[in-house]
This record gives structure tokens, sequence and C-alpha cells, in this order.
């Protein structure tokens, strides 16, 4: 008889003690849990995310353009010194000079325009990742729609 009692005892004993485990698990995940946002609240973060992405492609755009119109300017002078030049040789080593160095402007605009353009992407990809959004709600699909460079 002691040995039922005991074994009952034991059993209540151990129930006891995963529930209130298991009570206090509940309660910590319960705890941890991100609050519920809704599919508007989502969108936002979408919205938000594309207008930081296109004011970042923006000024990368800006900054390319700017870039390139120096590139023809500098070589328009370099030309135009060439060509003030009275031997052929003369002209031939300042045309020379004045279009590789627009190759290595324009090379190197490029390489600008197409990093900054990879990097504003792929941080809008994360933002719209961490807004959790509907399928479909974000445009990521149109990135290749860009300017490529050249």
């Amino acid at each position: 008889m002691m040995k039922k009692i005991i074994s009952v005892f034991m059993i209540v004993a151990s129930l006891i003690i995963v529930t209130s485990v298991l009570a206090e698990d509940t309660a910590t995940v319960t705890n941890t849990l991100p609050t519920t946002t809704t599919t508007s609240e989502k969108i936002a973060c979408v919205k938000t995310a594309v207008a930081t992405r296109e004011t970042a492609l923006a000024g990368a755009i800006t900054t390319y353009n700017t870039a390139v119109s120096a590139a023809y300017a500098t070589r328009a002078n370099e030309l135009a010194g060439a060509y003030s030049n009275t031997t052929v040789k003369a002209v031939q080593a300042g045309v020379k000079v004045s279009w590789a160095d627009f190759k290595k402007s324009i090379k190197s605009a490029n390489k600008a325009w197409v990093k900054s353009k990879n990097e504003t992407w792929s941080a809008f990809k994360t933002a719209t990742k961490a807004c959790k959004s509907p399928v479909g709600v974000s445009d990521s699909a149109n990135s290749s729609s860009e300017m490529k460079g050249q």
C-alpha cells in the first residue's frame, strides 16, 4: 500500500513539475513572439523601401551623368589641345591620349554606376524581405530594366 501511495505521489509531483515547466516555456514563447503586422503595414514598409531605393538610384545616376559629362568635357579640351599642334605626330599623340583618358573615365563611371545600382537593389531586397509583405507586392522582378552601364 505504501508503495502505491509513493508511486501516486511521485506521479503527481512529476505532473506538477512538468506543468510548471510547460507553463514557463509557453509564457516565454508568447512574450517573444513579434506583434502581428497587418497587410497594410507590410505594404507601407515596402513603400518606404521603394522610396529609399529610388532616391539612392536617382543619386547614383546623377553621379554617373556628372562623371560622363566631365569625361566629354575633358575629351573636348584635350582634343582641342591636340589639334593645336602643328605636326601630325604631335596631333596623333594628343588624340591618342585624349581618347585613352576618355575611355578610362567612362569605364570608371560605368563601374561606379553598376556598383551603386547593385548595392541599392541588394539593400532593397533585404529591406523588403524584412517587411514580410504578401507575394507580388515588391517590384524586384523589374531590376533587370535598369540601365546596364557600358
